[in-house]
């Protein structure tokens, strides 16, 4: 104890002995770093861990392999950026990596002169100010984006949490800058008993596949049939359907809930609630959910209790979230598959950072089979085969059902292995750290324990190192890739294999109209080349779709996020100035100076913020709900007179703004005119301007179905217009 103290102590005096770092000679500023890294918290940077700092304080996005360090070149970057006076948001993958990250780099920023803090979902409004008004604070995306809407509605300049945004420094760059930059976070108010819509869904559950409804080759989308559309006219009252359009989004919406959306697989039940499953990390979303209305329509399909919605105050994507910042830098590794979504959509190059020791993985080719139960079978064998020999085994499957139906298969053929699908992240990082031991058989879906190392065992190098089997092929080749990186860390020996099969769904949804080979009738393998082809296009064409769906949904979320930017600068005006008070008083001198006579200066002027502040967030909800609405029904436009629908939402859009602010103005002065305003103060409740006794937030599950309206008009008018053309033949 007396040694451990006496260097305890060393160390402290060694840092204190440390120059201040300036930040005019960078390659000064990494040498104290270094040491600083050193003698805090004994991690001496590699020099390509250096490169990658510099690369960030250059704003790029770094790409480093895994297990190169990239926590600790993060936090020397942020440093940085704070010595400059810029304050620094660490975007983190989630709350647990962000408080770890903060507090093991918590000696490294003392000795270089800088704070830092973290928070996390369960942090109170005075931990989370205290933390951000540290230089430094860690946080995931969403709770910072939960915060900036939250002071959206502030109605004091004290209430205010989140200071203006300076620089974003990003982990896992491309999963928040791209895989969920169509995710929107929302602040709802008013919560009201969600939408109920058990008829809907106990009808559409007697309707049959194939008869009643159709589902496309890409399993995208769904709809009725003529049998189908003349059952549930009938089922509905003998109603028209296509002149019914309430009755026909809720049909619509309970036909996707019921046809296209997969219990275990795109959702968990558990505790009798709809638990959402993020399908680029994995693991159970715990605070996503879809849009009310489909929401409402898995929850029938369940027979769940609806949930509580209400309306939306504001909202947010996470790309107009971190656009918000005049800097944005990242790390990861797998940057340059996305290099051109990172320049088009957010400006930023990508750095290529050398590993600190080459990459001896050996990857092997795909294993591909004709059937998925010949591709099942053969997997099991294989981690059998393996598992004999006592190397470590990393299983990544595709969804939560096919990692729980593997460990079965496991456990039948007297195989234990630890299953990593829905835990919480702290449970999953200390799993996952121990991946590598000898004898160890991990079954995970694909981020589970991400930004956690995996250490090599005591013999396990000389067995092969980890071996990485990935259970099928991702949507996108990123993925893929960032399961095979867990195996051959900083030069360590490893492998990774990939099981395919060609009834896979990446296969059948993006490259249904290949002509397949065939496969070998014992084993079930296919040899062709052209196997390995078709599985490469497959996932070329979902990734070329799924860009498309973020250049669209930017389209049209881009016009809000000019327009809300303008409100926010003239609620600030309000909020913090005297903006309402002198648009007042000019719009009626004379109720200004009789009320200012009766209450006084001060109270008069709190007042004609209160007043101003509420129309404006008032008008501001409306709008997006006026938004929302005309994108719902915006392709009905292009039916009979070839509109481009994002031109006429981009018209709509801006005169609804123009009428926004116009109506703000007339309801502010009409509210002035006959508010009672005393000496004793301004009560808004007493005056009709009631807000939302309760907000919430929660994360929306993007819908990969399109607006309601969008896919009642394009799937379900169908089977109508040939119905037309054949009575006009």
């Amino acid at each position: 104890m007396a040694t451990q103290a006496a260097t305890h102590e060393d160390r402290l005096r060694e840092v204190d002995e440390l120059p201040a770092p300036r930040m005019d000679d960078l390659a000064e500023f990494c040498a104290i770093a270094r040491e600083a890294a050193r003698r805090t918290i004994d991690m001496r940077p590699f020099d390509v861990q250096l490169v990658g700092a510099l690369a960030l304080l250059h704003g790029q996005v770094a790409e480093m392999a895994t297990g190169e360090g990239k926590t600790l070149s993060g936090a020397i970057a942020a440093a940085g950026y704070a010595l400059r006076g810029r304050r620094v948001h660490v975007i983190s993958v989630n709350d647990y990596l962000a408080r770890r990250d903060a507090e093991w780099m918590g000696p490294l920023y003392e000795a270089l002169g800088v704070s830092a803090g973290w928070i996390s979902q369960s942090s109170t409004p005075g931990e989370r100010r205290d933390a951000y008004a540290k230089d430094v604070v860690y946080a995931s995306v969403s709770e910072i984006g939960f915060d900036v809407l939250r002071d959206r509605i502030a109605t004091s300049p004290d209430d205010v949490i989140v200071p203006e945004p300076q620089v974003a420094l990003i982990d896992e760059a491309d999963s928040v800058l791209v895989d969920e930059a169509r995710v929107p976070l929302v602040l709802a108010g008013a919560a009201d008993p969600g939408l109920d819509a058990p008829e809907a869904a106990e009808l559409v559950r007697r309707l049959s596949r194939g008869y009643h409804y159709e589902v496309d080759d890409q399993g995208l989308n769904v709809y009725l049939t003529a049998k189908g559309t003349d059952a549930v006219e009938k089922a509905m009252g003998d109603i028209n359907l296509y002149e019914t359009p309430e009755a026909l989004t809720q049909i619509n919406l309970a036909l996707h809930a019921h046809a296209l959306l997969t219990r275990d697989v795109d959702y968990l039940v558990r505790d009798g609630r709809i638990q959402l499953v993020n399908q680029s990390r994995g693991r159970v979303a715990t605070l996503q959910r879809w849009p009310d209305g489909l929401q409402a329509a898995v929850e029938a399909k369940e027979a769940l209790p609806a949930s509580q919605t209400g309306e939306v105050l504001d909202s947010i994507t996470i790309q107009g979230l971190l656009s918000r910042y005049p800097e944005i830098c990242g790390m990861t590794g797998t940057a340059v598959a996305v290099e051109d979504q990172l320049r088009e959509f957010y400006n930023l190059k990508v750095a290529v950072i050398p590993p600190n020791r080459p990459c001896v993985r050996v990857d092997e080719p795909d294993r591909v089979f004709g059937a998925v139960v010949d591709m099942r079978m053969a997997l099991v064998e294989e981690i059998a085969r393996v598992h004999e020999t006592g190397r470590p085994i990393l299983i990544g499957t595709l969804d939560v059902s096919e990692s729980e139906r593997l460990a079965a298969d496991l456990h039948h053929e007297g195989l234990e292995c630890v299953v990593l699908n829905a835990k919480n992240d702290a449970e999953e990082a200390a799993i996952i750290a121990d991946a590598g031991q000898k004898g160890t058989i991990t079954v995970s879906t694909q981020m589970a324990g991400r930004g956690t190392d995996i250490r090599l065992g005591e013999g396990v190098a000389e067995l092969g190192g980890l071996y990485v089997i990935g259970a099928g092929r991702h949507a996108s080749s990123r993925l893929d890739d960032q399961l095979r990186g867990r195996a051959g860390r900083q030069g360590d020996p490893g492998g990774s294999v990939f099981y395919v099969s060609l009834e896979d769904d990446l296969i059948t949804h993006y490259a249904p109209h290949e002509s397949l080979p065939s496969a070998d009738d014992e084993t079930g393998v296919v040899r062709s080349k052209r196997a390995g082809y078709i599985v490469g296009h497959a996932q070329r064409v979902a990734e070329g779709a799924h860009l498309e769906i973020h250049r669209n949904t930017w389209r049209y979320t881009r016009l809000l996020e000019r327009q809300r930017a303008q409100v926010l600068e003239q609620r600030d005006k309000v909020l913090r100035g005297e903006a309402a008070a002198d648009a007042l008083a000019a719009a009626r001198p004379e109720r200004w100076d009789e009320l200012r006579e009766q209450a006084g200066e001060q109270v008069l002027r709190d007042a004609a913020r209160q007043i101003v502040l509420y129309h404006l967030d008032r008008g501001w909800t409306e709008h997006l709900g006026f938004m929302s609405d005309v994108r719902e029904g915006i392709h009905l436009r292009g039916l009979g007179h070839r509109l481009q629908p994002l031109d006429e939402f981009h018209r709509e859009g801006v005169a609804a703004y123009r009428q926004l602010l116009e109506e703000v103005e007339r309801r502010s002065v009409e509210t002035f005119e006959s508010a009672t305003i005393t000496a004793d103060g301004f009560d808004a409740l007493d005056n009709g301007l009631k807000r939302p006794t309760a907000t919430w937030t929660y994360l929306v599950q993007d819908n990969p179905f399109g607006s309601a309206f969008d896919r009642a008009l394009k799937n379900l008018m169908t089977p109508k217009s040939k119905r037309l053309r054949s009575l006009d033949d």
